[in-house]
């Protein structure tokens, strides 16, 4: 069962900078088999903060909405989270009738230490609670389109959606839509652009092995700064976002499991700085949240 549990590397090849080189093997699911109810939950339990920090981060880099006219940016955001020594363990019970029921209070999560933890039990059995990854960080790239204006208004699509090429990993989809609208137009001379947003997104991994949702509602300031060659344009924004994942596979028995971690809001404060060199923009934020992190960007418009 511990050996089971290397094929979550591959769910880091798929999200780490899209198809970033990691190890890999055998079927996402039974890295998790051993485990069901609680003990999958706690063992997944910082992987499913990552992901929601990371879809909720980069959303932004200017609270500026022009008032009209056509506005296009392509782009590409990075978002990573750091993980803390609170994250590599969690306290897990022994499954499956094992007896006598023995409760460890440092069984690894999906990025704690690799080795597994072994109780002995009645007529020489024991069980393994298994390891994981070593991981210090969880990175995801995502590619997004914004169009503007009408009435201040602009519409932000982020879509990824692709076929691995290992029928062990399965498809890849990320859908995400969101609309902004320029709160500073009613407010003529403000030394600030000020906007609220909203934006909900999908994320998809295999059939139906991961199923997360993440919605996020907030306000953004920035200021423009123009020098010579380039504007610097500091930038915040306070949001509320909410995170919701579901995760099904099958027990060592072959049984369906389902985990679903209930849906969670948090307060998510951005702080960022964004430059921009004709049609070329680059944007770096630290995101505070439940799970803090930094996301960094680039992208191409008018």
């Amino acid at each position: 069962m511990v050996a089971r549990t290397r094929s979550l590397a591959a769910l880091g090849c798929v999200v780490l900078v899209l198809l970033a080189s990691a190890p890999a093997s055998a079927q996402i699911g039974d890295a998790i088999s051993t485990y069901t109810g609680a003990n999958a939950e706690g063992y997944l339990e910082p992987l499913a903060r990552a992901i929601g920090a990371d879809l909720n981060s980069a959303l932004f880099h200017s609270a500026h909405v022009p008032e009209g006219g056509l506005h296009v940016s392509l782009e590409v955001g990075l978002m990573a989270v750091l993980f803390s020594d609170d994250d590599e363990t969690f306290m897990a019970t022994t499954e499956m009738g094992f007896s006598p029921e023995t409760t460890v209070d440092n069984a690894s999560t999906v990025v704690g230490p690799t080795g597994a933890i072994i109780v002995d039990g009645d007529g020489g059995t024991a069980f393994a609670f298994p390891g994981g990854f070593d991981l210090a960080s969880f990175a995801l790239a995502a590619p997004q389109l914004r169009i503007g204006s009408f009435k201040g208004t602009e519409a932000l699509i982020r879509y990824m959606a692709f076929d691995t090429g290992d029928v062990e990993i399965g498809d890849v989809d990320l859908q995400g839509y969101g609309l902004r609208h320029s709160i500073s137009q009613y407010f003529p001379g403000l030394p600030v652009d000020i906007a609220a947003g909203i934006m909900y997104q999908r994320f998809k991994l295999g059939d139906d092995l991961i199923d997360a949702t993440a919605f996020s509602f907030g306000a953004q300031a920035s200021m423009k700064l123009p020098l010579v060659f380039a504007t610097i344009e500091p930038y915040a924004g306070l949001s509320m976002d909410t995170f919701k994942m579901d995760v099904e596979y099958d027990d060592e028995d072959g049984d369906p499991v389902s985990v679903k971690f209930d849906s969670r809001s948090t307060a998510h404060l951005t702080l960022g700085l964004h430059a921009q060199v004709t049609v070329v923009s680059l944007y770096g934020e630290y995101n505070i949240a439940e799970q803090s992190g930094f996301a960094f960007g680039m992208g191409f418009g008018f």
